[in-house]
């Protein structure tokens, strides 16, 4: 079930580059830009419960789906750019076995205990 969660996940990164080459950004914006959520696991310096929230709130597909929909719904390149951002490193992320957190510590995921 592992592998089968990685191929979803990596045609979602596929979107993610295929949504990406529409805009009008260089090539090298997304390479770039790719790390730019895990800016969300600043939080774990206040505690697990906040280093949660915010990490789940910058690797949520729900949140980047909207990101998106907003930005072509304002016709924003930078709000669909942004979107497919959160996307593509959410699901990049998710081929590494890197889940959602839960509130007791970085390595517990809603995929799993990082490291078993």
């Amino acid at each position: 079930m592992k592998n089968l969660i990685r191929l979803e996940e990596a045609a979602m990164f596929a979107l993610s580059i295929l949504l990406f080459a529409d805009l009008p950004f260089a090539w090298w914006w997304f390479p770039v830009l790719i790390l730019a959520p895990d800016i969300g696991m600043i939080g774990y310096v206040f505690g697990d419960k906040i280093g949660a929230f915010t990490y789940n709130l910058f690797h949520h597909k729900g949140i980047a789906i909207l990101v998106y929909a907003a930005g072509w719904w304002l016709g924003n390149d930078y709000l669909i750019f942004s979107g497919i951002i959160l996307f593509g490193h959410a699901s990049m992320d998710r081929i590494f076995g890197y889940g959602l957190k839960y509130e007791k510590g970085f390595k517990f995921t809603h995929l799993g205990e990082i490291g078993k």
